[in-house]
């Protein structure tokens, strides 16, 4: 008859634990990013009655915006290319039987300083003639402003200044040499801003040079990647941007010397070349870019039950560029049991267990673009 009782007395505190609501954590709880990074927000089920669902809203009940994904679980919130708007908080909701809890995260996105030239895109000056090229910057905290002509692929500093919010460039043309690309770009704690004014000279034929701002680029998969291309010569060189052996990605902006790929995935790797003609010939420059990806690392199983003397097996996958490392490790700083086994490949093997064993889990997935973390929950019965 005791056991009877002490048997439905235990039967009650596990329904008791068990049916509960669900408790959940985000992680990072506040992060700044710079305007057109990618930020992803995890949210994790800590505890509650299964099954769990995750959703996720903006604080203020509007719509996620196009750039902003949740992941097939429920789980990770990725904010892609972060733009202003995007800025605030995000909830977490999850919902099981017995109701629902909400966890906050808060968004910040950063603006770089933003240039305005005048005039804008292209001046025409004779030789012997001045013209003066002006430039307004804005952005806290103030921005410093230089002017600089693009020359040969390096970049002549013509004025700068670190206390005003315009800067201008007075220009004197005595050759058709004079004229080129002239760059305002304003800088500061929080990003680079710029724009280009081309000056034409009349009265000469110039042969074109184009030449890049980086001959060689390592890009991560999902990043925006801008390429520069100068070009020098009279009449001013039309440029245009081409990929070698292969169509260039569809989601690319060229405007001017800058082509912009959006996005950019591991096929995307390759030559892409700077063309500048005029009247008078052509002229190419090359630029080779790499794509990498970051790990993205998962556990299967996220949650493992056993029995006391049992063993598990926990199998850490990552996906990305090669060679990635594991490494596991317990939440909260406990040791790893005695019985713990970790292969290179991420697999984790419990034998022995008991109920000291069970918990929380980390895997941490690192290549040499970066690391992710992913958890496993085990836990031991009697």
């Amino acid at each position: 008859m005791e056991l009877i009782k002490s048997t439905l007395i235990f039967s009650s505190l596990l329904l008791s634990v068990f049916a509960q609501k669900p408790s959940v954590s985000v992680e990072p709880r506040t992060v700044a990013v710079r305007q057109d990074e990618t930020v992803s927000i995890r949210c994790r089920v800590t505890g509650g009655a299964q099954p769990v669902q995750l959703e996720w809203k903006r604080a203020n009940n509007q719509p996620l915006a196009d750039n902003v994904k949740v992941g097939p679980d429920g789980s990770v919130l990725t904010i892609a290319l972060a733009r202003p708007s995007n800025q605030g908080q995000y909830r977490c909701i999850a919902t099981n039987s017995q109701g629902k809890s909400t966890v906050m995260a808060t968004l910040t996105v950063k603006q770089p300083p933003k240039v305005r030239v005048t005039p804008a895109s292209q001046v025409k000056v004779k030789v012997g003639g001045i013209t003066s090229l002006q430039c307004h910057a804005s952005g806290k905290p103030r921005p410093s402003i230089t002017w600089f002509k693009q020359e040969a692929g390096r970049e002549l500093v013509l004025v700068s200044t670190t206390t005003g919010t315009s800067l201008t460039a007075k220009v004197t043309v005595s050759s058709p040499q004079d004229g080129g690309t002239f760059v305002c770009r304003a800088q500061n704690k929080d990003g680079t801003s710029e724009e280009k004014v081309e000056l034409k000279v009349e009265g000469g034929a110039i042969e074109p040079k184009a030449t890049v701002h980086q001959t060689d680029m390592t890009a991560v998969e999902g990043q925006t990647v801008t390429m520069h291309c100068q070009a020098s010569g009279s009449p001013t060189p039309v440029i245009t941007w081409s990929k070698l052996r292969a169509p260039l990605p569809w989601q690319h902006k060229a405007e001017g010397g800058t082509l912009t790929l959006s996005n950019v995935g591991r096929q995307d790797s390759g030559q892409y070349i700077c063309n500048a003609t005029n009247s008078v010939g052509f002229s190419e420059a090359y630029v080779q870019m790499e794509v990498d990806t970051r790990p993205y690392a998962t556990t299967v199983p996220d949650h493992v039950t056993a029995r006391r003397g049992d063993s598990v097996r926990v199998q850490c996958i990552a996906h990305g560029s090669h060679p990635i490392s594991f490494h596991w490790s317990r939440v909260g700083g406990a040791a790893m049991s005695s019985g713990a086994k970790v292969t290179k490949e991420g697999v984790l093997t419990i034998g022995q267990l008991k109920p000291s064993d069970s918990g929380t889990y980390k895997c941490v997935a690192t290549n040499h673009i970066g690391n992710s973390e992913t958890f496993t929950t085990v836990t031991v019965r009697e």
